[in-house]
Protein backbone atom coordinates (compact mmCIF):
# COMPACT_ATOMS: atom_id res chain seq x y z
CA UNK A 1 0.00 0.00 0.00
CA UNK A 2 1.45 3.47 -1.04
CA UNK A 3 1.84 5.70 1.47
CA UNK A 4 1.25 8.70 -1.21
CA UNK A 5 0.27 9.72 -4.39
CA UNK A 6 3.30 10.57 -6.57
CA UNK A 7 3.42 14.70 -6.50
CA UNK A 8 1.96 15.85 -9.80
CA UNK A 9 3.90 18.32 -12.02
CA UNK A 10 2.39 21.23 -10.85
CA UNK A 11 2.98 20.22 -7.66
CA UNK A 12 6.57 19.67 -7.44
CA UNK A 13 7.42 23.21 -9.60
CA UNK A 14 5.68 24.80 -6.64
CA UNK A 15 7.66 22.48 -3.89
CA UNK A 16 10.61 24.10 -5.80
CA UNK A 17 9.58 27.60 -5.85
CA UNK A 18 8.56 27.69 -2.29
CA UNK A 19 12.28 26.67 -1.61
CA UNK A 20 13.13 30.15 -3.12
CA UNK A 21 13.50 33.22 -1.17
CA UNK A 22 10.95 35.90 -1.89
CA UNK A 23 11.03 36.93 -5.26
CA UNK A 24 12.66 33.53 -6.26
CA UNK A 25 12.46 32.67 -10.34
CA UNK A 26 11.14 29.37 -11.51
CA UNK A 27 10.94 28.43 -15.75
CA UNK A 28 9.99 25.70 -17.50
CA UNK A 29 13.48 25.27 -18.68
CA UNK A 30 14.13 24.80 -14.97
CA UNK A 31 12.13 21.28 -15.04
CA UNK A 32 13.16 20.27 -18.44
CA UNK A 33 14.18 16.77 -16.48
CA UNK A 34 10.37 16.61 -15.68
CA UNK A 35 8.59 16.79 -18.37
CA UNK A 36 8.74 17.88 -22.42
CA UNK A 37 8.60 21.72 -23.02
CA UNK A 38 4.58 21.40 -23.92
CA UNK A 39 3.50 19.99 -20.77
CA UNK A 40 5.43 22.13 -18.58
CA UNK A 41 4.08 25.15 -20.75
CA UNK A 42 0.01 24.13 -19.84
CA UNK A 43 1.54 23.54 -16.41
CA UNK A 44 2.77 26.82 -15.67
CA UNK A 45 -0.09 28.53 -17.59
CA UNK A 46 -2.53 26.43 -15.50
CA UNK A 47 -0.73 27.62 -12.31
CA UNK A 48 -0.58 30.71 -13.31
CA UNK A 49 -3.93 30.86 -14.28
CA UNK A 50 -4.92 29.45 -10.87
CA UNK A 51 -2.57 32.68 -9.54
CA UNK A 52 -0.57 30.30 -7.74
CA UNK A 53 2.17 31.78 -10.02
CA UNK A 54 2.53 34.93 -11.50
CA UNK A 55 4.13 35.37 -14.34
CA UNK A 56 6.48 38.06 -14.96
CA UNK A 57 8.63 38.27 -17.70
CA UNK A 58 8.07 35.33 -20.83
CA UNK A 59 9.33 32.11 -19.49
CA UNK A 60 9.83 33.68 -15.84
CA UNK A 61 7.47 33.11 -12.88
CA UNK A 62 7.27 33.38 -9.28
CA UNK A 63 5.39 33.05 -5.93
CA UNK A 64 2.67 35.69 -4.74
CA UNK A 65 2.90 36.92 -1.39
CA UNK A 66 0.96 38.21 1.00
CA UNK A 67 0.35 42.19 0.98
CA UNK A 68 -1.76 45.02 2.72
CA UNK A 69 -4.97 44.38 -0.23
CA UNK A 70 -4.17 40.84 -1.04
CA UNK A 71 -1.68 38.48 -3.06
CA UNK A 72 0.70 40.38 -4.92
CA UNK A 73 3.84 39.94 -6.98
CA UNK A 74 6.99 40.69 -4.98
CA UNK A 75 8.84 43.92 -5.22
CA UNK A 76 10.58 44.67 -8.75
CA UNK A 77 14.16 44.53 -6.15
CA UNK A 78 13.46 41.62 -4.89
CA UNK A 79 12.90 39.73 -8.71
CA UNK A 80 15.89 41.93 -10.09
CA UNK A 81 18.30 40.22 -7.39
CA UNK A 82 16.78 36.77 -8.16
CA UNK A 83 16.95 37.53 -11.41
CA UNK A 84 20.35 38.54 -11.07
CA UNK A 85 21.66 35.12 -9.23
CA UNK A 86 20.24 33.52 -12.18
CA UNK A 87 21.68 34.94 -15.10
CA UNK A 88 24.47 37.02 -13.28
CA UNK A 89 23.37 40.42 -14.87
CA UNK A 90 23.63 43.72 -13.04
CA UNK A 91 20.51 45.74 -12.33
CA UNK A 92 21.19 49.45 -11.48
CA UNK A 93 18.51 52.26 -10.73
CA UNK A 94 18.03 54.50 -13.43
CA UNK A 95 19.64 58.12 -13.41
CA UNK A 96 16.68 59.67 -12.25
CA UNK A 97 15.50 57.51 -9.64
CA UNK A 98 19.05 57.92 -8.10
CA UNK A 99 18.83 61.62 -8.42
CA UNK A 100 15.85 61.37 -5.87
CA UNK A 101 17.12 58.98 -3.34
CA UNK A 102 20.35 61.17 -3.31
CA UNK A 103 17.97 63.70 -2.45
CA UNK A 104 19.31 65.74 -5.41
CA UNK A 105 15.75 66.18 -7.06
CA UNK A 106 12.23 65.86 -5.55
CA UNK A 107 10.49 64.19 -8.73
CA UNK A 108 9.78 60.20 -8.70
CA UNK A 109 10.47 59.20 -12.38
CA UNK A 110 6.76 58.06 -13.56
CA UNK A 111 8.32 55.33 -15.01
CA UNK A 112 10.17 52.54 -12.47
CA UNK A 113 13.28 52.06 -15.25
CA UNK A 114 16.67 49.68 -14.39
CA UNK A 115 19.86 49.61 -16.40
CA UNK A 116 21.33 46.01 -17.17
CA UNK A 117 24.06 44.61 -18.17
CA UNK A 118 21.82 42.20 -20.19
CA UNK A 119 19.39 42.76 -22.51
CA UNK A 120 16.47 45.31 -22.54
CA UNK A 121 12.85 43.93 -21.13
CA UNK A 122 9.48 44.66 -19.70
CA UNK A 123 8.82 42.95 -16.26
CA UNK A 124 4.99 42.53 -15.21
CA UNK A 125 3.94 43.23 -11.40
CA UNK A 126 0.26 42.25 -11.41
CA UNK A 127 -1.61 45.82 -13.09
CA UNK A 128 1.88 47.05 -13.40
CA UNK A 129 5.54 47.12 -15.26
CA UNK A 130 8.40 48.21 -14.89
CA UNK A 131 11.75 48.14 -17.79
CA UNK A 132 15.26 47.18 -17.69
CA UNK A 133 17.35 49.13 -20.44
CA UNK A 134 20.97 47.47 -21.46
CA UNK A 135 23.38 49.98 -20.60
CA UNK A 136 26.97 50.34 -21.59
CA UNK A 137 29.16 49.11 -18.66
CA UNK A 138 30.54 52.67 -16.94
CA UNK A 139 26.70 53.08 -16.46
CA UNK A 140 26.98 49.99 -14.19
CA UNK A 141 29.99 51.23 -11.77
CA UNK A 142 29.52 50.94 -8.08
CA UNK A 143 25.88 49.35 -8.61
CA UNK A 144 23.86 51.37 -6.41
CA UNK A 145 26.68 52.27 -3.74
CA UNK A 146 26.62 56.28 -3.09
CA UNK A 147 29.53 56.07 -5.91
CA UNK A 148 26.82 54.76 -8.52
CA UNK A 149 24.02 56.48 -7.82
CA UNK A 150 26.08 59.75 -7.93
CA UNK A 151 27.32 58.76 -11.52
CA UNK A 152 24.10 58.01 -12.66
CA UNK A 153 22.31 60.87 -11.07
CA UNK A 154 24.80 63.50 -12.73
CA UNK A 155 24.43 61.36 -16.57
CA UNK A 156 20.91 62.07 -16.21
CA UNK A 157 20.87 66.00 -15.84
CA UNK A 158 24.13 66.01 -19.15
CA UNK A 159 26.89 68.26 -19.36
CA UNK A 160 25.25 71.59 -19.07
CA UNK A 161 23.30 71.13 -15.81
CA UNK A 162 25.25 68.56 -14.08
CA UNK A 163 28.13 70.72 -12.69
CA UNK A 164 25.58 72.46 -10.73
CA UNK A 165 24.28 69.23 -9.17
CA UNK A 166 27.53 67.95 -8.05
CA UNK A 167 28.20 71.19 -6.37
CA UNK A 168 24.66 71.69 -4.63
CA UNK A 169 25.13 67.85 -3.78
CA UNK A 170 28.84 67.79 -2.92
CA UNK A 171 27.68 66.34 0.82
CA UNK A 172 25.05 64.03 -0.63
CA UNK A 173 27.76 61.44 -0.35
CA UNK A 174 30.87 60.78 1.72
CA UNK A 175 34.25 62.21 -0.06
CA UNK A 176 35.43 58.29 -0.28
CA UNK A 177 32.51 58.12 -2.48
CA UNK A 178 33.76 61.05 -4.71
CA UNK A 179 37.57 59.45 -4.70
CA UNK A 180 36.15 56.14 -6.14
CA UNK A 181 34.60 57.97 -9.01
CA UNK A 182 37.65 60.14 -9.82
CA UNK A 183 39.75 56.83 -9.37
CA UNK A 184 37.42 55.54 -12.12
CA UNK A 185 37.83 58.82 -14.43
CA UNK A 186 38.97 57.20 -17.62
CA UNK A 187 36.30 54.81 -17.97
CA UNK A 188 34.04 58.19 -17.63
CA UNK A 189 32.71 60.24 -20.75
CA UNK A 190 35.27 63.19 -20.58
CA UNK A 191 32.83 66.13 -19.20
CA UNK A 192 31.76 63.79 -16.33
CA UNK A 193 35.33 62.97 -15.49
CA UNK A 194 36.32 66.70 -15.25
CA UNK A 195 33.67 67.27 -12.99
CA UNK A 196 33.92 64.36 -10.16
CA UNK A 197 37.81 65.71 -10.48
CA UNK A 198 36.84 68.95 -9.82
CA UNK A 199 34.47 68.46 -6.71
CA UNK A 200 37.16 66.07 -5.69
CA UNK A 201 40.37 68.06 -5.69
CA UNK A 202 39.21 71.83 -6.17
Amino acid sequence: MKNSATPSLPQRILAHARTLPEGGLVSPKDFLHLAGRGTLDKAFARLAGEERLFRVSRGLYTLPVQGHYGVMTPSSGKLLAALSMKTEETFVVQGGAAANLLGLSPQVPMCEIYLTSGRSRTFRRGRYTFKVKHAPPWQLLFGNDPAGLMLRALDSYGPRQAWDVAQRGRDAIPMEEWKRLAAASSELPSWLAKIINEICYA
